[in-house]
């Protein structure tokens, strides 16, 4: 492989579509490094930027101004070559329905360039868990292996890095979770990952670096531990043996009592929580079970939208 360090590098890069005489700034200065071989996040609710970039690197999209290299090549100066270091899985199920799976990845090898004898139908088709449907028309999978097959179709030309816009749409949990393990099976031999998603959960799961953006800029970008943090406050609950008056220590934690258990929050960076359970056993109160709940990035993503203007 090339030697480069971010398999994606975009630098202030503007695009502006004209509708019915309004200007829309789709993204705005956005700047984006995804590091090679790491699986990266981008989210951002509805109408944020993320198709349109993806588009912009697939070659579907001409940016107004800014530069962009996938995997070190300028897209600018070598179009071509670099729209084959990237295998794109895009959201909509964009399928010839009266073709077989297997013609459709020979097909998607012709176009590439790829000689008969390199070509890896069979194997990524077992990969991705179709090989027992290589003959059906695609009309008859399930949109579950309609989706499996769009993402055999961007691996054809064994490229650096796959490109997934919303790859579990549509899926269910079970299949999900399948193709969670696949990505991660793909990143782990080498293959640069770039997710868009909704389900916060899955850039959670996979992510190791991640991107929110929002109205075509980047308003966060860290990786997901330090994105995890911005949200310091953290939950715990006790179920007591029985419940008795709560000491005034407690009542900065915001008590909540529902049936025996007991239910607080506190800061976790100012304070410990074998502060709280000295607190608790010093007044004799006595708890069956713990358990400690931490923020989710779900819960960052919201407050980061949300300090941005969007309610």
């Amino acid at each position: 492989m090339t030697d480069y360090i971010y398999s994606i590098e975009a630098k202030n890069v503007n695009k502006i579509f004209n509708r019915k005489n309004n200007k829309v700034n789709a993204l705005e200065n956005f700047n984006i490094n995804i590091k090679k071989g790491s699986i990266h996040g981008l989210l951002g609710p509805n109408g944020a930027g993320k198709s349109t970039f993806i588009n912009i690197l697939g070659g579907l999209v001409k940016k107004n101004t800014g530069t962009i290299s996938i995997c070190g090549i300028n897209i600018d100066k070598n179009q071509k070559l670099a729209k084959f270091k990237i295998g794109i899985v895009p959201q909509e199920l964009n399928i010839d329905p009266f073709f077989t799976p297997c013609e459709l990845l020979e097909l998607q090898a012709g176009l590439y360039g790829i000689s008969k004898q390199n070509r890896k139908t069979e194997e990524i088709l077992n990969n991705v868990g179709l090989l027992e449907q290589k003959n059906s028309y695609a009309r008859t999978l399930s949109g579950g292996m309609r989706r499996r097959l769009l993402v055999a179709k961007a691996l054809v030309h064994d490229p650096e890095m796959l490109i997934l816009d919303e790859p579990t749409a549509g899926v269910d949990v079970e299949l999900r979770s399948a193709l969670w393990n696949y990505i991660i099976d793909i990143n782990n031999k080498g293959t640069t990952v770039c997710l868009t998603t909704h389900y916060l959960e899955e850039a959670e799961k996979l992510c190791e670096n991640i991107t929110i953006i929002d109205k075509g800029q980047v308003i966060k970008d860290d990786t997901k531990l330090n994105l995890l943090n911005i949200i310091s406050t953290k939950t715990v609950s006790f179920d007591l043996e029985t419940i008795k008056e709560l000491p005034n220590e407690l009542f900065q934690f915001n008590p909540k009592i529902e049936k025996n258990k007991l239910t607080l929050s506190y800061d976790k960076s100012k304070i410990s929580l074998n502060k709280i359970i000295n607190i608790l056993n010093s007044n004799n109160i006595n708890f069956l079970e713990m358990n400690t709940y931490e923020s989710n990035l779900e819960n960052v993503f919201t407050k980061l939208i949300s300090s941005n203007g969007n309610n």
